[in-house]
C-alpha cells in the first residue's frame, strides 16, 4: 500500500524558491535492504540548493525530494533488514544517492547502512547534520592516516565542514590553525576547538601560520576554497604535506604551479564523499559515532527553521554561510 507524506519536491530546475512545492507525495514501496525512517530533522548543504537550481540533469518530469541528510526514527524495515532496528533513532547520510526521494520530508526510505545508530543523548538536529559535512570533513583529515602530533591548517573554520573539521582534528590529536573572515566566525571556531584562529581579511595568513608554527609549517590543509588558497597552501605546507579539497567556487578552473608542488612533494585530495569506496565510509562512520558519543563533536546548529520553509533555503544557507549548518524540522518535529 502507497503511503502519503508530506515533502518538499521540484519536478523542474531554476530558483530554488521558485521551483520548489510543499505538499503531499507517495513514498516509493520499501525494498528489501531498506529502512523507513520518520525524520525529524533534516539537514541542507549547498550541494542541495545547486543540484536544484540547475547544476544536476533535470528531472524530465519526475518529483524529485532533496536533501542528503538527515536524522530520525526507523519505523519500517525491508525484508533483509532485522526488525530489532524498528524504534532506532539514527542519522542518514547520502539519502538522495541513486533515487528520486530524499530526505526533506516527512518519512524517507534508505538503505540500511546509510542509516546509522544515533548516539544515546545526541538531539536530532545534530544528527542532521552529519552526513555529507561529517564524512567530508573526517576523509579530508583522516585520509592518509592519523594526525595525531600534526598540524592542520582549515579554512573556513567556522562552516559547516570547517567547524567540524576542527574538532575531529582536536579529537584526533592535531593542533589546529583556523581561518575566518571575522569575529563571529573566531569565536565559533573557537568554541569547537581551534588552538589558533586567523582573520584573513585583517591578518596575513602566511605570515601568522608562519609565526604561529616557529616556520615549520602545517602538516595538511583542510581547504574550502582549492584556487584561492593555493598560493597560500604551498607557502605554509610543509615538504611532503597535504592538501585536501572539497570546494573551489570562486576559480573553478585554477592554475597549479607544478614546480612548485613538485619540489615540495605535494599530495592534493579532490574529494566528493558520494564516490569514497565503502571501507573510507565505514571508517568514517565509525569515527564519527565515537566522537558524537564522548561529545568530543557536537556539530553546530546556526539555525532550525521548518520544513516547509525550504523554499527559502538558497537564501538561508547563502546569509549564514560560514558559519555552521541550517536545520529543517517536519511537522512531526516541530
Amino acid at each position: 500500500m502507497t503511503k502519503k507524506i508530506t515533502a518538499v519536491y521540484y519536478e523542474k530546475t531554476g530558483l530554488v524558491a521558485e521551483v520548489l512545492a510543499f505538499g503531499e507525495c507517495d513514498l516509493p514501496e520499501l525494498a528489501p535492504g531498506e529502512v523507513m525512517v520518520e525524520m525529524h530533522a533534516v539537514g541542507i548543504n549547498p550541494a542541495d540548493v545547486k543540484r536544484i537550481a540547475g547544476k544536476a540533469p533535470a528531472p524530465d518530469g519526475r518529483r524529485l525530494v532533496p536533501g542528503d541528510d538527515g536524522a530520525g526514527v526507523i519505523v519500517a524495515v525491508g525484508q533483509g533488514v532485522s526488525e530489532k532496528r524498528l524504534g532506532q533513532r539514527v542519522w542518514i547520510y547520502m539519502g538522495r544517492l541513486d533515487r528520486d526521494f530524499g530526505t526533506a520530508a516527512s518519512h524517507a526510505i534508505v538503505p540500511a547502512e546509510r542509516a546509522v545508530p544515533l548516539p544515546d543523548g545526541v538531539s536530532f538536529e545534530s544528527g542532521a547534520c552529519l552526513g555529507v559535512p561529517a564524512i567530508t570533513a573526517h576523509y579530508a583529515l583522516f585520509s592518509d592516516g592519523d594526525i595525531a602530533g600534526q598540524t592542520v591548517l582549515i579554512h573556513g573554520g567556522a562552516g559547516g565542514v570547517g567547524s567540524t573539521a576542527v574538532q575531529l582534528a582536536k579529537w584526533g590529536g592535531a593542533t589546529v590553525i583556523a581561518t575566518v573572515s571575522g569575529p563571529e566566525k573566531a569565536a565559533v571556531a573557537k568554541v569547537c576547538g581551534a588552538d589558533h584562529v586567523v582573520n584573513y581579511r585583517s591578518e596575513n595568513v602566511i605570515d601568522r601560520v608562519t609565526a604561529l608554527t616557529a616556520g615549520a609549517g602545517v602538516d595538511r590543509v583542510v581547504d574550502v576554497a582549492f584556487g584561492v588558497n593555493l598560493p597560500t597552501n604551498l607557502e605554509v605546507l610543509k615538504p611532503n604535506g597535504v592538501i585536501a579539497t572539497y570546494s573551489s567556487d570562486a576559480d573553478q578552473t585554477p592554475v597549479l604551479p607544478i614546480w612548485q608542488m613538485l619540489r615540495k612533494n605535494v599530495t592534493v585530495h579532490f574529494m566528493i564523499i558520494y564516490t569514497l569506496p565503502q571501507t573510507v565510509l565505514r571508517r568514517s562512520i565509525r569515527d564519527i559515532t565515537a566522537a558524537l558519543a564522548t561529545r568530543d563533536l557536537t556539530p553546530v546548529v546556526s539555525r532550525s527553521l521548518p520544513l516547509r520553509e525550504f523554499g527559502q533555503a538558497d537564501q538561508i544557507v547563502g546569509r549564514l554561510s560560514g558559519i555552521g549548518n541550517v536545520v529543517l524540522l517536519p511537522d512531526i518535529a516541530v
